[in-house]
């Protein structure tokens, strides 16, 4: 919901600074964050909450594969705030979204990147059955448009 643009958007920014050291510039990522949140063809967020407070999300893209036919959902923004982290709450959300995936003839797989020194985050995919692939990731980032 849009009510959530700001928790979703300071979660965001913890992570960016958790795993990359990088300070992300708030008049870019709220604005993103809304944008997403108004149009559910950019994607999608799932959040968990305990006892009606925010504790952590991840975000839903899609990616077309002419190869299979079908979408791959990728899983991004993933944050649990850290008094929350080992007690499942990744799981809850991961759960979620494979059995959303599943249900969904038109998906063909789950996908997800993550900084390649995050060995706390290779550890929890793993344990949930994700697999090292071949594939490598290259970025091209333009400057701000606005």
């Amino acid at each position: 919901r849009l009510a959530d643009a700001a928790t979703i958007a300071d979660f965001n920014c913890r992570l960016a600074w958790e795993t990359e050291r990088r300070k992300l510039n708030p008049a870019r990522i709220n604005p993103g964050v809304h944008a997403l949140l108004r149009d559910p063809a950019r994607g999608i967020y799932f959040l968990a909450e305990v006892g009606g407070v925010i504790v952590g999300q991840t975000m839903i893209t899609y990616e077309w594969s002419d190869w299979r036919n079908g979408n791959f959902w990728w899983i991004q923004s993933v944050y649990v705030l850290p008094a929350f982290r080992q007690q499942g709450v990744f799981r809850g959300l991961f759960n979620h979204v494979h059995k959303l995936a599943k249900r969904d003839r038109s998906v063909c797989g789950l996908r997800l990147y993550m900084h390649a020194e995050n060995a706390r985050a290779r550890r929890t995919y793993e344990r949930l059955g994700w697999r090292h692939t071949e594939y490598e990731i290259f970025d091209l980032e333009f400057a701000a448009k606005r």
